[in-house]
């Protein structure tokens, strides 16, 4: 899982386009934006079916009766039941990555960079919890898929990014790490697994999370100032 990030380089953009239904979307644009919001929540509610009572467990009857279409609705807005697994990674990197790109450009501090990828990132997160359990717990059937490497990249291109905020901090003289993987792992690590105990409507928002998530990663790499000297009494 953990891939050196000494000297990661930037990726292009993915050019492998996403799984597409089975017949051709609309092409006006009105038309087109009322499809990609019904096709959208046709998505949420097939992570939440997944996330709730598993994948295999989710029958197309079960999807049916969950969004209020006919089978041939459904398929008007999904390949297959499979594909909705890719359909779900997808919503859950897309939108997270086009934020993360535009604060890349436009943020030049590491520390306010890192508080605001932090913030977009645990709100994403806690909007796509779903999402999230789902690709933790059913990405195995997916690993074997053709699409499944352009996953990887989708995900590779956000550690990138994470690891450029990084490497930003330690080339300031702001951060002081001297194990930028394990410091990147850190960070997935606490946030891939908020899925599970993050409560979007408990005492902290989101927001709020991330910030004190990022207190925490500060104080481990800050550089420490050096210890006040004390004078001794001569002997």
């Amino acid at each position: 899982m953990s891939r050196a990030v000494t000297s990661v380089e930037r990726l292009p953009p993915v050019p492998t386009p996403a799984p597409r239904p089975s017949k051709t979307p609309p092409r006006r644009p009105k038309q087109r934006a009322k499809y990609e919001q019904r096709r959208r929540e046709v998505v949420d509610i097939a992570a939440r079916l997944f996330a709730e009572r598993g994948y295999r467990q989710t029958s197309i009857d079960d999807l049916v009766g969950a969004t209020g279409l006919q089978r041939g609705g459904l398929y008007h807005y999904i390949p297959s039941k499979r594909q909705l697994l890719l359909l779900i990674h997808d919503e859950l990197m897309n939108p997270l990555l086009e934020q993360a790109e535009e604060l890349l450009r436009t943020q030049e501090d590491p520390e306010e960079l890192l508080r605001e990828l932090m913030r977009v990132w645990v709100t994403h997160v806690a909007a796509h919890r779903d999402h999230l359990t789902v690709f933790n717990e059913e990405r195995r059937l997916v690993e074997s898929d053709p699409e499944w490497e352009r996953l990887r990249r989708l995900r590779r291109t956000f550690q990138d990014m994470l690891a450029d905020v990084l490497r930003r901090g330690v080339e300031s003289g702001k951060f002081a790490i001297s194990d930028l993987d394990i410091a990147l792992m850190a960070m997935l690590g606490i946030v891939n697994h908020m899925s599970q105990w993050l409560d979007p409507k408990g005492r902290l928002q989101p927001a709020e999370i991330a910030d004190r998530c990022v207190d925490l990663l500060l104080r481990g790499i800050r550089p420490r100032q050096a210890e006040p000297s004390v004078s001794r009494p001569a002997a």
